[in-house]
C-alpha cells in the first residue's frame, strides 16, 4: 500500500476514534448490547475537559499510535499520566458508580497525615461498631493494642474494614471521618464522589467515578507513607495475646503475629495472573453492588501511568486486573502518540507553578516532609516486604505550588519478596 494512502487511512481511523462512542462491545462487553446492562448518562461532569463528560470511549490517536485493546468490558475506565495529569484515553470517565474499597484511597489520603505511625491505640468494642456484614477484615481484636502503622497495613493489604473503623474512631468517629473525606474530595475537585461510609462498603447513595479514583490515587501517592503501604506485598500483623499453658513460661502471656498479603493481585500475583512489571500500588475493591474496581500505578522508563477500571462484565477470571494490564500496556506504548482527551485537575485554589495542566493535591497536609517527621523504625510488626525505592517521576506539592520534582521516589519491583503459597 502506498505510504500516502496508508497515512490517510490511519488519520481517518484516528478521527473516528476521537468521536464519542457508546459501542456496546466496549461499554458492557457484549457485542450487540444487552438491555439488562445499565447505561451511562448521555452527559456527565466535564471536570477535566468537555470530552470526558461524553459517554463512550474517548481517545485521539495520532498516526502510528497503537489502537485500544478490544477486550475491555469495564463500565468505566481511564488511563492518565501521573506526572503531567494528561488523560490518554477514557471510557465513561465520570460515570458515578459504587466504588467499593477503592474508596479507601480517599480515606487514607484524608486520615493518614493525622496520626504518627508509631502512635498506639487500645481497641474498644465500640471502635468497630457498624462494620457491614461480610466485610473484609484483617483480624483486629478488642482490648488489644495496635500502632497506627499496624492499622494502615491492615487497611492497605487486607482492605480491613475493622482497621478503617478503628482509625475512624481515633478520628472522632465515623460521621466526622465521612465529613472529612467529603470535604477533601471536594478540595480535590472529585465532584462525582459522595461519601457515606469510610470503608467503601455498599451504602445507599455512595458513588465515585474512575476519574475521581484517579485523583485520589494521585494525591495519595504524594505521601511517603501512602506509597509505602500501597506497594507492600506482605507484612507481619499482631495477633491475639494469649496465656502460655505449658512449659517454664506457663501462666505468662505471649502475643504472636501472623502474615498478611496484599489483595492487589497485580502486586503479588495469583494463579492465572502474574505481578505486573513496574507496578507500585494502589488499591482494589469488590462488593456485590460495585463489582470489581481497581486503581493501579506503574512506572516504566521514567513514565508513570495511572489506570482505573470499574466493574468489568466479561466473566473472565481476574478481569479487573487483566483489563488494567491491557490498558497499562497500551498506555506505555501510546505515550507521545496520542493527544490528551482531558486532564486530572489540580485541587481548588492551587497554583500550578509550571507543572503542566494537571497536578495532584496534598489535601491539607501529609507531604513527604511531614510524613518523614512522623516516620519511625518500629511501628509494631514492621513491613517485612516493603518495596525498594526506584527512580520514578511524579508531580508533588512543594511550598503550596505544584511543581515537577524529578526522580521522585516511587516504589518499584526491586527487592520485593514474592510471597510463598
Amino acid at each position: 500500500m502506498p505510504a500516502v494512502k496508508k497515512t490517510a487511512l490511519l488519520v481517518a481511523s484516528a478521527a473516528l476514534l476521537t468521536m464519542s462512542t457508546a459501542a456496546p462491545a466496549l461499554a458492557d462487553g457484549k457485542p450487540g448490547g444487552d438491555d439488562d446492562q445499565p447505561k451511562p448518562p448521555a452527559k456527565m461532569s466535564t471536570v477535566g475537559g468537555a470530552q470526558l463528560g461524553e459517554a463512550g470511549t474517548q481517545v485521539k490517536l495520532k498516526p502510528g499510535a497503537p489502537v485500544l485493546p478490544k477486550d475491555l468490558t469495564g463500565r468505566s475506565w481511564i488511563v492518565s499520566d501521573a506526572e503531567s495529569g494528561e488523560v490518554l484515553a477514557a471510557h465513561n470517565a465520570h460515570w458515578r458508580l459504587p466504588p467499593a474499597s477503592t474508596l479507601k484511597m480517599l480515606f487514607a489520603d484524608t486520615v493518614l497525615p493525622k496520626f504518627p505511625k508509631s502512635q498506639k491505640h487500645k481497641v474498644a468494642l465500640s471502635d468497630m461498631a457498624g462494620i457491614g456484614a461480610g466485610s473484609s477484615m484483617v483480624g483486629i481484636k478488642e482490648n488489644e493494642t495496635y500502632t497506627v502503622h499496624d492499622l494502615w497495613l491492615g487497611v492497605f493489604l487486607k482492605s480491613g474494614n475493622d482497621a478503617v473503623h478503628v482509625l475512624s474512631a481515633m478520628n472522632d468517629g465515623v460521621p466526622k471521618t465521612v465529613k472529612d473525606m467529603q470535604k477533601h474530595a471536594d478540595e480535590l475537585q472529585a465532584l462525582d464522589t459522595h461519601v457515606v461510609s469510610p470503608d467503601g462498603y455498599d451504602a445507599k447513595g455512595q458513588v465515585s467515578s474512575a476519574y475521581d479514583l484517579s485523583l485520589f490515587a494521585r494525591s495519595g501517592l504524594q505521601k511517603k507513607d501512602f506509597r509505602e503501604y500501597c506497594s507492600t506485598a506482605t507484612a507481619k500483623f499482631p495477633g491475639e495475646t494469649k496465656k502460655i499453658k505449658k512449659g517454664k513460661d506457663k501462666g505468662e502471656t505471649k502475643r504472636e503475629s501472623f502474615e498478611i498479603q496484599n489483595t492487589n493481585r497485580l502486586l503479588t500475583g495469583a494463579p492465572g495472573i502474574s505481578a505486573y512489571k513496574g507496578i507500585a500500588g494502589v488499591k482494589n475493591g469488590y462488593t456485590t453492588n460495585a463489582g470489581n474496581t481497581f486503581t493501579g500505578v506503574a512506572e516504566r522508563n521514567g513514565k508513570v501511568l495511572l489506570v482505573t477500571v470499574m466493574n468489568p462484565s466479561s466473566g473472565e477470571t481476574h478481569a479487573v486486573y487483566k483489563e488494567t494490564t491491557r490498558l497499562f500496556d497500551w498506555g506505555f506504548k501510546a505515550a507521545g502518540k496520542v493527544d490528551p482527551v482531558g486532564e486530572l485537575v489540580a485541587p481548588k485554589g492551587a497554583a500550578t507553578g509550571g507543572a503542566g495542566k494537571g497536578a495532584p493535591g496534598s489535601g491539607g497536609g501529609g507531604t513527604d516532609t511531614e510524613n518523614a517527621a512522623h516516620a519511625s523504625d518500629g511501628g509494631g510488626g514492621g513491613v517485612g516486604t516493603a518495596v525498594a525505592i526506584t527512580a520514578g517521576v511524579l508531580v508533588v506539592l512543594a511550598g503550596g505550588v505544584f511543581v515537577i520534582r524529578r526522580r521522585m521516589p516511587l516504589p518499584g519491583q526491586a527487592g520485593r519478596r514474592t510471597p510463598q503459597d
